[in-house]
């Protein structure tokens, strides 16, 4: 594995950050189609986690993770910070895609409203990857590459054993915890299974690719498919 966890740094020294440059962008979604996002979800022990840092790395990409996404989603203030950011185009297409996700089985919890509109807000800005909680269920794909990133289990659990320096006795049971787990959220909160590959556009098997040939894959499927334009004004009837 090449990549380490990042340092640590505050959840509001990283949100601000993040506002801030986008606020400083000058929105040019008026002048150029904006750029999608990329969903990553993953089989534990697959190394999705470390196949995003790597993709975000290649594509010069904002790089957004569970644990982030988990925090800010808590914070109601800090949700807001992150929603005003965006215009009013951006504002309506963010309420567009949360009205549509009625039609998806979304749950009104409190978590999962700011959940949505977290994931929503960092869809609408674009050029991004995000890694687990849903966001290839809650973004449209039409402005998403949703990718699935799996493994045979022998191989995910010699990656955890090695990585976490546990037996694989532990590491299996550790992978089965995990896993259930994701499946029970996006059964709950999406009535579907995370598992079906029919919910991905790529499915890549890190049995048979290493980072750099994985994070290229995506990076070729990225860059060939042609994205809609969400930059052009709506037309006002």
């Amino acid at each position: 594995m090449e990549f380490k966890p990042r340092a640590k740094r505050s959840l509001t020294a990283i949100i601000e950050d993040q506002a801030k440059k986008w606020e400083l962008n000058e929105k040019k979604k008026f002048k150029q189609t904006i750029r999608p996002v990329i969903a990553i979800s993953r089989l534990p022990g697959s190394g999705g986690w470390f196949l995003a840092q790597r993709v975000a790395k290649d594509l010069k990409m904002d790089y957004w993770d569970r644990q982030i996404i988990d925090e800010v989603a808590k914070s109601a203030k800090v949700s807001k910070r992150l929603i005003k950011s965006l215009d009013e185009q951006d504002k309506g297409m963010l309420d567009d895609w949360i009205e549509s996700l009625g039609e998806r089985h979304v749950w009104p919890y409190e978590f999962m409203e700011h959940l949505t509109k977290v994931i929503g807000t960092i869809g609408a800005h674009g050029n991004a990857v995000i890694v687990g909680r849903g966001a290839s269920f809650i973004l449209p794909p039409e402005a998403c590459l949703r990718v699935f990133v799996i493994a045979p289990m022998e191989v995910r659990v010699n990656n955890v054993a090695t990585f976490f320096k546990v037996s694989k006795e532990e590491a299996k049971q550790r992978i089965l915890t995990v896993e259930s787990e994701r499946v029970a959220f996006a059964r709950k909160y999406f009535n579907l299974d995370p598992l079906d590959p029919n919910h991905y556009d790529l499915v890549i098997n890190t049995q048979f690719f290493n980072l750099d040939e994985a994070s290229k894959i995506i990076v070729e499927a990225y860059n060939s498919r042609e994205w809609q334009d969400f930059s052009a004004k709506k037309v006002i009837k």
